[in-house]
């Protein structure tokens, strides 16, 4: 198994308004993005082609919004361990990751 481009445990996820987990996973690798619940189940998951990233304007700068397969998902990333995870920086290097991989699939 490829190892992951981007992971970040202890992530809220919430969809319209709903939280999904409050202490779930996003993993990047092998040109996918994955959500999933703190026990490691999948709660949605799609090739980073299909995959629209980006910071919400009415967030906080540890907030990112995912749209995948459609649905539109806000993600809270770092509040977990807030002492050892910066959360804007978490949030920055989930939409680098993001970009990245696209930017990667659109040049093969």
């Amino acid at each position: 198994m490829a190892e992951a481009e981007f992971n970040a445990t202890g992530v809220r996820i919430e969809r319209s308004l709903r939280s999904v987990t409050r202490a779930g996973q996003v993993l990047i690798r092998d040109g996918r993005l994955e959500l999933l619940t703190s026990y490691g189940s999948e709660i949605d998951s799609a090739p980073l082609g299909s995959v629209q990233a980006g910071r919400p304007w009415f967030a906080s700068g540890d907030q990112a919004r995912a749209t995948v397969n459609g649905t539109r998902y806000v993600l809270t990333l770092g509040q977990q361990d807030a002492g050892s995870c910066d959360g804007p920086a978490t949030a920055r290097r989930f939409l680098d990751a993001v970009r990245s991989a696209q930017d990667e699939s659109d040049s093969r």
